[in-house]
């Protein structure tokens, strides 16, 4: 028997190749120079902002675009907005409720997803939250004139979403982290997608926004073309081009929690008009620097989220020693905008420690510009936020959004945003 059970696990897929244990020791983190967003890849010092537009900026947007989240590959043919559902007096009163269906073409090919967005009632020019739901925008709300999706769905027996459909019994199952009447009454509106629609969240080419762009006999995206986060992210931006020219909104700030905010902050990378970008905890392939390899390294994202990023970016695979960048250089392209950084203290497996380093060590990039963010001298300290225009918590508790969470982005976002 020896011989075939040799055999038998040679024809393992890679992708199910045994990966290292997580770990959760800072003793064990290996030692690492961090990559220095001043200075070239050919070692040319940055030392003003003209410099760092001209010489550095573009060079670190086009490594992480080609080697990390992937090129979109071309442009749509066309795209639309139609508002399918109107009320000027949503949520006892408070809120207009619009929900707007957004058509993307390409190819001859479309496909569409649906924006809820709410607006404080009397504000005719408020500043927005955007940002993915995981489920569905019924679920962020009791309100049941929010459509319910029919889109693919992760199945979830606690939200009520069996069979890989969302149906109105999940109606609500998510509101708990969305503050809505929090946001509305602070003069902020709301704007919610399902990413499902955009995407699904599959290890699976054929369906979601990729396929709109393929060639024929075309599968999967090329090599250094687009992963599920980029799509996403192109998601929000298709997004914001209804939000930029609806007339009751200022200013769009761009949310995400964990791989959705992965996903906010390429898209605030990508697109310089979104006007603040908050990440809550997103961990590897988002806020913390891999090279700590502490937690959810980039090994074991690849392997279990195969779909998420480019092709390419699977060689730096338990060998992030190699990679000559790291996330705290995401975190400068989005300078001198407002920026938020979130983790949670028992969310390990996301590293806050090196969510918090990856926001100090993008803050020279920041300081080029007057602009503030995490000195070396702060160190960060459970519920005791540090807002700046690049700003960090974090909270007390497990990996999700909270009332504390949301409490802290308001009062940014009025101070550094608004």
């Amino acid at each position: 028997m020896k011989p075939f059970i040799i055999l038998f696990f040679a024809l393992i897929p890679s992708i199910f190749v045994a990966q290292p244990e997580a770990n959760y020791d800072e003793t064990k983190v290996p030692k690492f120079t961090v990559p220095d967003p001043l200075l070239t890849f050919s070692g040319e010092a940055i030392t003003d902002s003209d410099q760092w537009e001209e010489k550095r900026k573009l060079e670190i947007y086009q490594f992480f675009e080609k080697q990390i989240y992937g090129k979109v590959p071309a442009m749509l043919d066309e795209y639309s907005f139609e508002v399918i559902e109107e009320d000027n007096n949503a949520l006892g009163g408070k809120a207009q409720r619009k929900q707007i269906a957004v058509g993307l073409k390409k190819n001859n090919r479309s496909l569409n997803f649906n924006i809820l967005l709410y607006l404080p009632k009397g504000n005719e020019n408020a500043p927005v939250f955007l940002g993915y739901n995981f489920h569905g925008n019924h679920t962020v709300t009791d309100d049941p004139k929010v459509i319910v999706t029919d889109a693919w769905n992760a199945n979830d027996i606690t939200l009520n979403i069996q069979n890989n459909k969302a149906t109105e019994a999940s109606r609500g199952s998510r509101k708990n982290r969305w503050a809505i009447d929090k946001i509305l009454d602070n003069g902020f509106g709301l704007a919610t997608v399902y990413y499902g629609e955009v995407d699904p969240d599959k290890n699976d080419f054929s369906d979601g926004l990729h396929s709109l762009f393929y060639r024929e006999g075309q599968t999967r995206p090329k090599t250094n073309e687009w992963g599920s986060i980029a799509a996403w992210a192109f998601g929000l931006s298709r997004a914001m081009d209804y939000l930029e020219n609806d007339t009751n909104i200022s200013k769009v700030i761009v949310f995400g929690h964990s791989r959705l905010g992965k996903a906010a902050l390429w898209a605030g990378a990508s697109d310089p008009r979104f006007d603040g970008v908050i990440s809550n905890n997103s961990g590897c392939g988002g806020a913390a620097l891999s090279k700590r390899k502490y937690g959810e390294t980039i090994g074991h994202i690849n392997n279990s989220f195969p779909h998420w990023f480019s092709e390419s970016f699977k060689k730096y695979s338990n060998k992030e020693e190699i990679l000559p960048v790291d996330q705290h250089q995401l975190l400068a392209l989005i300078a001198p905008r407002p920026l938020y950084v979130a983790s949670a203290a028992e969310d390990e497996w996301a590293d806050p420690k090196g969510e918090f380093l990856s926001a100090q060590y993008a803050t020279p990039v920041y300081a080029l510009y007057g602009k503030k963010g995490i000195s070396k001298s702060d160190s960060p300290v459970v519920d005791r936020p540090i807002q700046e225009t690049l700003a960090y918590h974090i909270r007390s508790g497990k990996h999700d959004v909270t009332n504390y969470d949301w409490d802290q982005y308001i009062s940014w976002a009025q101070n550094f945003v608004k």
